[in-house]
């Protein structure tokens, strides 16, 4: 056999090998790349805040009683965690002024009945916006916290007959 009919003939035999393994289905390897995927939530400051209905009491005998009647209810304040705040309350629609914490009065027609709002049990600290009084601070939990409001009426041994009534607006800065 001459050179040229041996590399003729291992040319058929390569070309037949080659055939019979790509008859397999060899597969190419898929391509891969990689990226980022950025998550975020941006979670905001917030606070609210529920009043309740302080009630000296609807059976009030001025004859009887001579000295300061005591009454308390609670607020509702929910804040997100970690958050400061302070409550402050108005001086009332009846006080005549907006810091005018010493006049807080209910009114019956136009008959007036003096109380007062403070932040403590032994009603030492007026409640009021922080000017001429005082204001209740906190840190948010992000759960519901309770704030008692002590109120006191003075006295009622000259009332007038009458329902008495003042509005009070509550106020929560953050």
């Amino acid at each position: 056999m001459n050179n040229a009919a041996t590399i003729t003939a291992l040319r058929v035999v390569l070309f037949s090998v080659l055939a019979a393994l790509l008859s397999f289905g060899v597969e190419a390897a898929p391509n891969t790349t990689s990226g980022t995927l950025t998550v975020g939530a941006t979670i905001l400051v917030a606070c609210n805040v529920a009043g309740g209905t302080l009630n000296f009491g609807s059976t009030i005998d001025p004859l009887q009683s001579s000295g300061p009647i005591d009454a308390s209810t609670n607020l509702s304040v929910t804040c997100t965690n970690t958050t400061p705040y302070s409550v402050a309350l108005s001086a009332g629609a009846n006080a005549g002024g907006l810091n005018a914490f010493s006049a807080r009065a209910m009114k019956s027609g136009t008959n007036s009945l003096p109380y007062q709002l403070y932040l403590d049990a032994a009603h030492s600290k007026v409640w009021g916006n922080g000017t001429n009084s005082s204001v209740h601070t906190g840190t948010g939990t992000g759960t519901q916290q309770s704030l008692t409001v002590y109120g006191r009426l003075p006295t009622v041994a000259n009332a007038v007959p009458g329902d008495y009534s003042d509005t009070v607006t509550v106020t929560i800065t953050y």
